[in-house]
């Protein structure tokens, strides 16, 4: 593992130590905690989630498309359309909205628009479906060579979904549900979803997994891997340490 010498000021060292020591951890564990969230990265979150605010302004070459695209939805329409996109009147009367500037009215272009889930949140999501996927192979092929897990550590590294009631979480879901809609992606962690009500955790989970994921990418960091098909399978204590990571520095049990 190599080492990384850093200076600061004894100000700074003394406010990390209160940090680290808040943890329950030591100042070079916190340190390198805070590094390995920024190459993750974890806990951040950028923007509130819940429907797109509609926009302010609008330029006027965005109305003008806008408009025309109402104009030309309304008159394709069957005449006994009772969707989504409503009918002939409905399409007329959005596009009067933009061609006639009524800003306070503008939420009807937003209905239903969720703000984005980023490409970083995205990829948290990719990565952490991956680590569960690995941990599943590697209790597997445990068991196969006749070392068997223990159910409690079996279920503790299980994907249990997301919080459908946060809002950040839920997007999750719904993107974890995407990558899934095949049905011939992620199969191994889909039976892990429906033993845990089709992946709704039904309590804020993400800062769990992204401690997970920063003691499963160490690990990951710290072997040497081979070009072989097995090579990245998890050993028990390799595995053991991702489950205890799912507990706050600050609540762990010293091992004796």
């Amino acid at each position: 593992m190599a080492v990384l010498n850093i200076r600061v000021d004894d100000r700074v060292r003394d406010q990390l130590k209160e940090l680290a020591d808040g943890h329950g951890v030591t100042t070079s564990e916190y340190v390198r905690d805070l590094l390995m969230e920024a190459l993750v990265p974890v806990f951040e979150r950028e923007v509130e989630h819940g429907d797109e605010p509609p926009a302010e302004s609008m330029r006027i070459v965005d109305r003008q498309v806008l408009s025309l695209l109402h104009r030309i939805l309304g008159r394709v329409l069957p005449e006994d359309v009772n969707g989504v996109d409503g009918d002939l009147e409905y399409q007329l009367m959005r596009a009067r909205i933009l061609e006639e500037g009524y800003a306070g009215e503008y939420w009807y272009e937003t209905a239903g628009f969720r703000t984005e889930l980023s490409k970083r949140d995205c990829s948290r999501v990719s990565d952490i479906l991956q680590m569960f996927r690995i941990a599943a192979y590697s209790i597997s092929d445990l068991e196969s060579e006749g070392t068997p897990v223990a159910e409690k550590l079996a279920h503790q590294l299980e994907f249990r979904g997301f919080d459908h009631n946060d809002a950040l979480e839920g997007h999750m879901a719904s993107y974890v549900e995407f990558l899934m809609r095949d049905g011939e992606r992620w199969t191994e962690l889909q039976p892990q979803l429906e033993r845990n009500d089709r992946g709704n955790s039904h309590m804020p989970i993400l800062d769990t997994y992204l401690r997970m994921l920063s003691e499963f990418r160490r690990i990951m960091d710290s072997r040497k891997r081979g070009a072989g098909r097995l090579d990245y399978l998890l050993s028990l204590e390799e595995l053991e340490r991702i489950a205890d990571a799912r507990v706050h520095p600050s609540h762990r049990t010293p091992k004796s």
